[in-house]
């Protein structure tokens, strides 16, 4: 069921009970837990937070810690999935469910006791209504009579009950039509930590750190490409209008001397990954449009990077040194001058600048909400095997800590590292001609062994490796369809059990929806060829497979798309 008032079906019910908060493992469901824990420790809500990486570990999370529990709150996970039937709660539990997936199921969704959804309203608005999905049998055993002999029930086989029995099977097919049209495609809604703040601000308690974690969650969706533009900006301007509501009363209460004070500003952030932290060569190199249009892998594309830079009047020593040591007045300038020569060298506004926040903090750096998304990914999907997941949630968290500076130093290392990886497996690809047609899709594999394949057996760094090669294929190819093609990427996951990551991602053309028709796809190709590919993800279009099974799935996944 749908919460339209969430202080007083949700807040109110939960304030005085003990919560169990199961949260997924990306960076915008961290900043709603966040926020979440800020409102419960303001009230002194007894809580227990469960980090859950997949749908087997929401079963156990729930199992083990369900004793004596009544709520359970859902960030980003299970939305897509009938949780009661999953988890076979107690009756009197309630689930919260605050998810940004899509579609959401419609068990959840008419489920009116048990199920609460913290979503917007008209996010919900393609639902199959409730006569399409569910169906009062009672009236079918009134066709059956006792016979007097017998004594056992027999069917009327008159011409009314052949009647009903044909609508019925009319309805059932519908029925089929109808869930298959509503689940055929994945998308996601509004940000976990964005409506977490919503809330905050309805009950009054909302700060500028708070605010800051709504504005990493939304910047996190739009970095890993699961909202399109327009849905990100809509979603900048709202936070925009908070911003300056903060700003003039003086952001959070606290002390306004500038060596404690937090304040956020918007501004138009170049579209560079970690610039203020790494050099300016390094960062235009992995910022994903600008290494495609220029090609900056391959002999050519360097020499074109050096005439851009030259023709801006930047210095090659002044690039290759870090962003925050180059010169002042060229430091100053370098927004302007991209700008002013990014259309002679193939690249659009939208390459280049991004309508972002930075967050300013006492004297320390200035940090933009791109920096915090990608150090805290890069610390969630640790490929440290000496570290547990819940190791790393509780270091992603100690990041989004307001002054905890070692913390988002060793996360920007991090990044810096994942983000080279990236760009070198990409390199790698086009170079060894590995991104192959399969005809209705395109797809690659990174080889066993590869250097640093351990980053790419995690679903977010997988997403971001799949559309860095699928673009970076669109630039290089002589194919005209390129741009209409998916890919799909598969990548070891557990080499001692021969098990692979598969990903598939919607084409380039699509961007205005990013819409993904992937899960369907890979569950019915699985279906098809009796793969025992497990769909553990909270995203439909991420399955875990063995390495065997590969050409059997990816030949039916050729006839199920063609």
């Amino acid at each position: 069921m749908l919460v339209r008032d969430f202080k007083r079906e949700f807040y109110d019910v939960v304030q005085h009970q003990r919560v169990l908060v199961l949260v997924a493992f990306d960076v915008d469901s961290l900043c709603g837990c966040k926020i979440l824990q800020y409102l419960f420790q303001c009230d002194q809500v007894l809580y227990t937070i469960v980090p859950v990486t997949d749908l087997q570990e929401l079963e156990k999370a729930f199992l083990e810690n369900a004793e004596g529990i009544k709520h359970v709150v859902l960030i980003n996970c299970g939305a897509t999935v009938d949780i009661v039937d999953l988890l076979q709660p107690e009756d009197h539990v309630r689930f919260y469910i605050c998810d940004s997936h899509r579609p959401v199921d419609v068990h959840n969704f008419y489920n009116a006791v048990q199920v609460k959804l913290l979503m917007r309203e008209d996010e919900l608005s393609t639902i199959p209504t409730y006569d399409e999905l569910f169906r009062d049998d009672s009236e079918d055993s009134g066709n059956e009579s006792e016979d007097s002999d017998t004594g056992y029930k027999k069917k009327k086989f008159d011409e009314e009950s052949i009647i009903r029995r044909q609508e019925k099977r009319r309805w059932s097919e519908n029925r089929v039509k109808v869930l298959f049209d509503y689940t055929k495609f994945t998308s996601y809604g509004t940000s976990a930590a964005l409506v977490m703040f919503d809330l905050a601000w309805k009950l009054s308690k909302d700060t500028n750190t708070l605010l800051w974690l709504a504005i990493v969650g939304v910047t996190d969706q739009y970095i890993h490409f699961k909202t399109p533009r327009d849905k990100y900006m809509e979603d900048i301007l709202t936070l925009q209008s908070h911003v300056s509501r903060h700003n003039q009363r003086g952001g959070d209460n606290e002390n306004t001397l500038s060596i404690n004070s937090l304040k956020i500003s918007f501004e138009e952030e170049l579209n560079f990954p970690l610039y203020r932290h790494w050099t300016l060569m390094d960062t235009i190199c992995h910022s994903m449009p600008i290494a495609c249009k220029l090609r900056l892998w391959s002999l050519k594309g360097q020499k074109r990077l050096h005439e851009f830079l030259a023709e801006m009047g930047l210095p090659l020593n002044q690039c290759r040194q870090q962003f925050g040591a180059m010169d002042a007045n060229l430091r100053s300038e370098v927004k302007g001058k991209i700008q002013e020569f990014m259309s002679k060298y193939g690249l659009d506004i939208q390459d280049v600048i991004l309508p972002s926040f930075s967050l300013h903090y006492g004297y320390k750096s200035q940090l933009c909400a791109t920096d915090y998304v990608l150090s805290s990914i890069a610390v969630l999907e640790s490929g440290d095997k000496s570290r547990s997941s819940t190791d790393n949630f509780l270091e992603a968290c100690d990041i989004l800590q307001k002054g905890c500076t070692d913390k988002m130093e060793a996360g920007l290392s991090a990044a810096k590292l994942q983000l080279r990886s990236i760009y070198t497996q990409v390199q790698s690809f086009l170079e060894m001609h590995q991104i192959i047609s399969a005809g209705p899709f395109l797809y690659v594999f990174v080889q066993e062994g590869t250097a640093d394949s351990s980053y790419f057996a995690h679903p977010q760094c997988s997403i971001r490796l799949a559309r860095f090669a699928l673009q970076a294929h669109c630039a290089v190819s002589r194919n005209k369809r390129a741009q209409s093609l998916p890919l799909v990427l598969g990548a070891p996951l557990r080499q001692e059990e021969g098990t692979s990551l598969v990903v598939g991602i919607p084409p380039l053309d699509t961007d205005d929806e990013r819409k993904n028709f992937f899960g369907k796809a890979f569950e019915q190709a699985a279906e098809a060829t009796n793969t025992t590919a497990k769909f553990n993800n909270f995203d439909s279009y991420i399955i875990e497979m063995k390495s065997e099974d590969k050409s059997k799935f990816f030949d039916a996944l050729i006839s199920i798309l063609q």
